[in-house]
């Protein structure tokens, strides 16, 4: 009798640390995952959306970073928009020249070899 009990007991056990272990698995793909589209960048206005800057001198990873900082940098007339909104979706901003201006040295900086540390 004691014999079948501490076995249902090591079965127990076992199951228990099976479902733990699949826990953790799970939890640690989850992780994962979380931090892949962490780590895509997403680019909300691309090259299309901004038709009037030209990215066509720079390469494919140049013309990320441009787009990157267009879209990271902020419109100074008030909206909350990017500068990559601003220029995409109003043609009404009066700040909309200027920001054409900034995203075009934005552009000229993607193109510019970079410092070495």
């Amino acid at each position: 009798m004691k014999k079948a009990l501490k076995g249902n007991q090591e079965r127990r056990q076992a199951a228990r640390r099976l479902k733990l272990v699949k826990w953790m698995g799970a939890l640690a793909v989850g992780a994962l995952v979380v931090y892949g589209l962490s780590q895509m960048s997403y680019v909300a206005y691309g090259e299309a959306d901004i038709a009037v800057v030209d990215f066509s001198s720079l390469s494919r990873s140049e013309k990320r970073t441009a787009l990157e900082a267009a879209n990271r940098a902020r419109c100074t007339c008030g909206c909350g928009m990017t500068l990559a909104q601003c220029v995409a979706t109003d043609s009404t901003c009066p700040l909309r020249d200027g920001n054409i201006v900034k995203i075009n040295t934005m552009v000229e900086q993607a193109r510019e070899p970079q410092p070495a540390p």
